[in-house]
């Protein structure tokens, strides 16, 4: 892995804060179908990778404020378990509008890396069996793979078992 990118300038918010942070990484890019059902499995399957290490970018409200859930394509955020590792009551779904606004990707694009506003961050504690895992680089179509370990420093994140 490498900071290049293949095809010319991706010049995404995540690229650029992985740039800054001197993080190795490999843009991932493949042709993005409007019509599919899910936007993290279609990543998996165009880029031939098991879905395990595909990871998708999840908003929740706190109630005093928004956090990032960061979980396997394959599988489903846990919403009590994400409230536990926040140590918070409960956490819902973050409305689209408030996790597009906040973050500054679009649903479906949202990246963990280079988000508006630093939120508190969970990653899946499975994330950690792998050598590198794939998160969305910004816009949909582009994955970004880099260490786990290099993830969790970068957005700062808690590892916690929080995938169903």
């Amino acid at each position: 892995m490498g900071r290049k990118d293949r095809g010319g300038s991706v010049g995404t918010p995540a690229t650029v804060a992985l740039t800054r942070a001197g993080i190795a990484y490999a843009v991932r890019a493949y042709e993005h179908d409007p019509a599919a059902e899910s936007f993290g499995l279609e990543a998996a399957e165009a880029l031939g990778v098991e879905p395990a290490r595909v990871l998708k970018t999840l908003l929740v409200d706190t109630g005093p404020g928004l956090a990032v859930g960061i979980v396997p394509v394959d599988r489903q955020l846990d919403l009590k378990a994400m409230a536990s590792a926040l140590g918070a009551k409960r956490v819902s779904m973050a409305d689209p509008v408030a996790a597009e606004r906040s973050s500054g990707y679009v649903v479906g694009g949202i990246s963990p890396i280079g988000q508006r506003r630093a939120l508190p961050t969970v990653l899946d504690s499975s994330a950690g069996a792998h050598d590198t895992v794939l998160v969305s680089g910004g816009r949909r179509g582009l994955d970004l793979e880099l260490s786990p370990d290099d993830l969790v420093s970068l957005t700062r994140a808690v590892m916690a078992p929080i995938a169903r």
